[in-house]
């Protein structure tokens, strides 16, 4: 009698857990707490998307696709997500729809802050599927 193994499947996630707010770490109209993104999107608005998204791991180009506030609306959604921090889609869209370049400098200043936290936690899964 032969003996025949199993293939086997090895999926592996990690995830990694920061430091949470109760919200965003800087108000929405808190532009003087940082004045290098104040400026920059002052002088350069479309730079300043670009970085932001950069910064948050998207296509640098993807505001450039920006039409009736979907690619803002997703991308604060994804910051929201990826941070905890409460919220609402219809909350964001109301926020991009009365003060749009407030909303982008909120959400630059909001990415430069947590690129300098260390993560607290990494938890990693390994899962071994025979069949």
């Amino acid at each position: 009698m032969a003996v025949q193994q199993q293939p086997t499947h090895v999926v592996t996630t990690a995830t990694t857990m920061f430091h949470s707010h109760a919200g965003w770490s800087t108000d929405l109209c808190d532009c003087c707490s940082d004045m290098e993104t104040c400026c920059c999107g002052f002088w350069c608005f479309p730079c300043l998307q670009c970085d932001t998204a950069s910064k948050h791991g998207w296509c640098f180009c993807m505001p450039l696709l920006d039409f009736c506030c979907v690619v803002s609306c997703l991308l604060r959604g994804s910051i929201r997500e990826k941070y905890y921090i409460p919220g609402s889609c219809c909350g964001d869209c109301c926020q991009l729809t009365w003060c749009y370049p407030c909303v982008w400098c909120q959400m630059n200043r909001e990415l430069k802050i947590r690129a300098k936290q260390q993560p607290i936690q990494q938890v990693v899964t390994t899962q071994v599927i025979t069949g």
